[in-house]
């Protein structure tokens, strides 16, 4: 299902319609069926992500809709930040996209988006807090305004907002509501969002932003020149050893969630950790040389990690789980 867009002077009621947005994104004519609703999500999952129908295929069939309604959000907010060009514009869709999350908690009859649509059953299911929501939307608007951080304690902060709700949501889904849980959760987070940084140094410069800690650039001698002219030094490849020996350590933290969760979602989680870490291989692979090509993670690794995953679902334990856990 593909909900017509409205203008703005079309929209009934004084909702915002989204205006400016991508088109498949803005507000249809007509309330969608809770149905129709699911398949849009779905559908958006499943074609913006190539991975998200292979990681959740290992989740049990009941909650699968539910991650796709909170993907389809974050998706949606994401590119309401990322895909539109002016920043005013931008920073507006956001506050809109706000309130319509809004009126999903306070008035859920009145939403008209599929992705609210979907999302409040997922929502009134799982009891999912709604400064979660606001806490990404936080950090895509901060995207529009903040483009230098100088220190792993602003990046870790930013992730805090960027990264770590995702996980919270999927482990609320899955039933676990234990802080004990989300804190190791919030590590692998945070270290994904990291190795995405590392990873997409000269894209992100492209979109007018620096991730590299400024504090970190100044202490191994590196500088904004550098990174514009793509310049590899030896202080450049000093400063990546350090990051990436620093994310890959946060991801090991991370891994004793598996140890805490079902085999299920610990198959799923696991998979995504070890896709960070992949990241980090393939950066250190290219001699940390971040700046000539995107490091990407090699088709033949992607295979094995799944093979793995799937030869793990299939015996029924994930290496680390607790015996019995959540059976």
């Amino acid at each position: 299902m593909t909900p017509a867009a409205l203008t703005p002077e079309a929209a009934a009621g004084g909702v915002a319609a989204l205006a400016g947005a991508p088109a498949e994104y803005r507000l249809p004519a007509t309330r969608p069926t809770l149905d129709e609703a699911k398949t849009w999500c779905r559908d958006l999952a499943t074609t913006h992500y190539e991975n998200f129908h292979v990681a959740t295929w290992f989740l049990p069939k009941r909650v699968r809709p539910h991650f796709e309604s909170v993907y389809a959000y974050c998706r949606v907010s994401d590119d309401l930040g990322d895909e539109v060009a002016d920043r005013p514009t931008a920073l507006r869709l956001l506050d809109e996209w706000g309130g319509l999350l809004d009126e999903c908690y306070d008035s859920p009859g009145r939403s008209r988006h599929p992705v609210f649509v979907a999302l409040h059953e997922t929502i009134a299911a799982h009891d999912l807090p709604r400064h979660l929501f606001h806490d990404l939307l936080a950090a895509f608007k901060l995207d529009q305004t903040k483009t230098r951080f100088e220190s792993i304690a602003e990046l870790e902060d930013y992730s805090r907002d960027s990264a770590n709700p995702v996980g919270r949501l999927v482990l609320l889904v899955s039933g676990y509501r234990e802080e004990r849980i989300a804190l190791p959760s919030d590590k692998i987070c945070t270290a994904l969002q990291l190795a995405n940084f590392w990873q997409d140094v000269v894209e992100d410069w492209q979109r007018g932003r620096r991730y590299l800690p400024g504090d970190l650039m100044r202490r191994f001698g590196v500088t904004d020149a550098d990174i514009a002219e793509r310049r590899f030094t030896p202080e450049f490849r000093a400063l990546m050893q350090h990051l990436v020996s620093y994310t890959r350590e946060m991801l090991r933290e991370g891994g004793a969630i598996s140890g805490l969760v079902d085999r299920e979602l610990a198959t799923t989680l696991d998979l995504f950790r070890k896709g960070g870490e992949s990241i980090l291989d393939a950066i250190a692979a290219q001699g940390y040389d971040t700046l000539k090509r995107r490091p990407e993670v090699s088709k033949g690794r992607k295979a094995r990690l799944l093979a793995e995953a799937v030869w793990n679902k299939l015996r029924g334990r994930v290496p680390g789980t607790r015996a019995g856990a959540g059976a």
